[in-house]
């Protein structure tokens, strides 16, 4: 007889956790024994569940690197017992958690799905319950008794993508994610396509790895027409900063001022890594094509391809965190560790 799946679920708060205060039309946290109340499908799925509330619950507003430590050691300390874990999570920093994670956990091979939901679980419209059964259907999904997704994922209204290639594109809609760089990994319908040939797979015998130390000592410096040296100068000079994202145009270009050029140059002398990120949504940096990003080049600036700032973000924090050695650091910017950017 086929053993029986088991799912966690984290329950950390967000809009998915929210309830309609009846006297006040207020949102408010739901008790969490009352979930179920709101889902009785739960019991249907066929999978056990068992939930971990982490409480106080947190607007994702408000989550910070040590919730992404909390999930994942929950989750390192749970691994064996289940064969997968739904993370509910508020939608505004979902994709800065599930790039996090996806640089935390090494030699993953069960799935990590966050999801949450538009309107709270509650609300007679709401997409929590769909969001929630179909990721539980797949953090749970097997074959030949592997499971089918070994990747941190986020799934929401029919679209499961790779975690470190998403970034919220919408607060209005269902529809609130997309992977412009990456294809999906699944499509959910009467039936949950998975595209076997997008989803990375550990090597096999590996054994799962976390690690969670972060280096908050980061700034995100985003050009635009018209910015000033004293911005500039301002950003590259904070106390204790170790590395920048420079939100750039195109495919990577700046202005081609001399003092843009000097600063950028005496920061990355100083020992400060820039990460080279463009501001558009699809496509990648390409230093060099042009001659607008030449001087970026020259002043030591590294590629961020078609990396999300979510990851590049939570890249950096985790390197930084773990590695001393900065020419460590800089050789694995430049590569792929978790599918996180495409080299061509």
């Amino acid at each position: 007889m086929e053993k029986e799946s088991a799912v966690l679920l984290l329950f950390t708060g967000g809009t998915i956790s929210m309830s309609e205060d009846p006297a006040t039309g207020a949102l408010r946290p739901i008790e969490f024994d009352r979930l179920q109340e709101y889902l009785p499908e739960l019991k249907q799925t066929g999978v056990r569940i068992k939930s971990i509330p982490f409480l106080p619950l947190i607007d994702s507003s408000d989550i910070q690197p040590d919730t992404w430590e909390k999930i994942a050691l929950a989750i390192q300390e749970n691994y064996d017992d289940f064969d997968g874990f739904v993370v509910l999570h508020g939608t505004d920093t979902m994709a800065h958690t599930a790039s996090a994670l996806s640089f935390m956990f090494e030699n993953l091979s069960k799935p990590v799905i966050l999801t949450g939901a538009q309107l709270p679980i509650g609300m007679m419209r709401s997409d929590a319950k769909e969001n929630l059964l179909t990721s539980i259907e797949i953090a749970s999904a097997k074959e030949n008794g592997h499971a089918i997704v070994p990747e941190v994922c986020i799934f929401f209204e029919d679209t499961l993508f790779r975690g470190n290639r998403t970034t919220k594109k919408n607060a209005e809609h269902f529809s609130a994610f997309n992977s412009y760089n990456y294809p999906p990994l699944a499509k959910a319908g009467v039936h949950i396509k998975f595209f076997r040939s997008y989803i990375h797979y550990p090597e096999p015998g590996t054994k799962l790895r976390v690690r969670t130390k972060i280096d908050q000592n980061i700034a995100i410096l985003k050009i635009f027409p018209g910015i000033t040296q004293l911005t500039v100068h301002a950003i590259l000079n904070i106390p204790e900063l170790k590395a920048v994202v420079l939100e750039s145009f195109g495919a990577g270009n700046a202005p081609r001022h001399a003092w843009f050029y000097n600063e950028l140059k005496n920061a990355t002398e100083r020992g400060i890594l820039i990460v080279n990120k463009s501001q558009c949504s699809t496509g990648t940096v390409e230093m060099g094509r042009y001659e607008t990003s030449l001087n970026l080049m020259n002043a030591g600036l590294i590629s961020g391809y078609d990396c999300t700032t979510e990851a590049i973000v939570a890249k950096l924090m985790y390197l930084l965190g773990e590695y001393e050695s900065l020419d460590e650091v800089k050789h694995k910017l430049s590569i792929s560790m978790c599918g996180e950017m495409t080299i061509s």
